[in-house]
């Protein structure tokens, strides 16, 4: 053990040794530090990861076609949800319902619909499934929660008070069956936002402030006049870090200011602290040329006179850009990557918003058990998409993916590494 200051000390310096127990697992495993800092364990990794090599997705199952059943044709998916049985819940935004496949891909029912009525939607947002099997759907539209099951045709409503706003964040539950969703906090001024914690019964457990960190990322102004008064429009600096969160299953929030590695999980022994030595992505001169010429052809379309007075664009990216968790406890951290130009084919040289050249980052996740252990980096496939939220459980992702034709499909991939 090497002597630290008061209060912190190291426990292990390993090259910890990993049976071969998953599709990625090898006979090593990382550097890791783990130190005690009063109630917080700090998982810092050095270097290596147990999977040594990057893993890639293995489509497995895919749900959606170009020309076929109605069933399987999607207008704009907005979120989607997993059962324990691995049934797929899809919510199609355009069609304002929720289709029901089962773990081989075939469609089973379709739930709610426009309307105001027990089990419609007037504007429903996102998706999740309790631990008992229960789905629940955020509707704004109609101020509640749309409850789905236990029984085949059984619903149930959730009321809330939110001021009639639409967050477009994830919904989000736990195993304790408890749902937590993000609304307006109509006890102060302006959109300030919390989040409402429902109980299994759908009773109000608490409101609390949406996390929060004292670091303010910088922002750019430019005021205008308009017919009842003068405004400000506002454009953040690109790539400035941002605080992110997201609720684990354990129902503690997963936190991080991506302007360093470093994660913080409460749990109810103290802190997990998540830390990983890597260098940032570089943002290459052109790419911060053109993110800066965008937003000043922005501003001056508010203000002709407007100039850059804000901080310079920083020459590299935050370290990453969403925290998630998957439905095991796993951590799943999407990393900023480095970008790289394509050529805008719908590029339009009438339109000053219209860039010629285009700037791609490859999507990349970076997962952890849940006790900080670094498993190593997924790459996902072309037509990968972030967004919404995959969903993550075990070795198995579901997500979904957009090919050339901008068909929108849900797959079900199964983690392998490259040995």
């Amino acid at each position: 053990m090497l002597a630290r200051a008061p209060g912190v000390f190291i426990v292990t310096f390993t090259l910890a040794a990993f049976s071969a127990c998953g599709p990625a697992s090898s006979s090593t495993g990382p550097a890791t530090i783990v130190e005690t800092v009063g109630d917080t364990t700090v998982v810092r990794t050095l270097s290596g990861s147990v999977w040594v090599e990057e893993a890639t997705l293995v489509p497995e199952v895919s749900i959606g076609e170009f020309d076929g059943p109605e069933e399987y044709l999607f207008g704009s998916i907005w979120s989607i949800a997993v059962d324990d049985a691995r049934n797929v819940y899809v919510f199609d935004e355009q069609a304002q319902h929720v289709r029901v496949f089962d773990s081989a891909g075939a469609y089973v029912e379709t739930l709610g619909g426009r309307g105001e009525g027990p089990g419609e939607f007037r504007r429903a947002e996102a998706i999740a499934v309790l631990p008992d099997g229960r789905l629940v759907v955020r509707d704004p539209g109609n101020q509640r929660i749309e409850v789905f099951g236990p029984g085949a045709g059984q619903t149930d409503q959730w009321g809330y008070n939110a001021g009639n706003t639409y967050s477009m964040s994830p919904l989000y539950t736990d195993a304790l069956g408890r749902t937590f969703l993000v609304a307006r906090d109509l006890s102060r001024e302006g959109f300030v936002m919390h989040v409402i914690v429902l109980g299994p019964d759908g009773t109000h457990a608490d409101t609390i402030p949406q996390p929060s960190s004292p670091y303010e990322p910088p922002t750019l102004m430019a005021e205008f006049v308009t017919t009842s008064g003068s405004a400000v429009a506002r454009a953040g600096v690109p790539f400035s870090p941002e605080f992110l969160w997201t609720v684990h299953p354990s129902g503690h929030f997963l936190t991080g200011l991506s302007s360093e590695y470093r994660i913080d999980l409460p749990r109810d022994d103290g802190v997990l602290r998540i830390e990983r030595i890597t260098d940032p992505a570089p943002a290459h001169d052109e790419e911060r040329a053109g993110r800066r010429e965008r937003i000043t052809r922005m501003m001056r379309n508010t203000d002709p006179d407007w100039s850059w007075t804000g901080p310079p664009i920083p020459e590299h990216k935050p370290f990453f850009q969403e925290l998630l968790a998957g439905r095991d406890g796993r951590l799943w951290v999407r990393l900023a990557t480095e970008a790289h130009p394509v050529e805008n084919e719908d590029h339009d040289p009438e339109d000053p918003f219209s860039a010629p050249v285009l700037w791609e980052e490859p999507v990349r996740y970076d997962v952890f058990e849940p006790d900080g252990t670094y498993l190593g980096v997924v790459v996902p496939p072309d037509g990968f998409t972030p967004f919404p939220d995959p969903v993550f459980d075990g070795d198995h992702v579901w997500a979904v993916t957009t090919d050339d034709l901008g068909i929108e499909r849900v797959v079900r991939f199964r983690i392998r590494s490259q040995e």
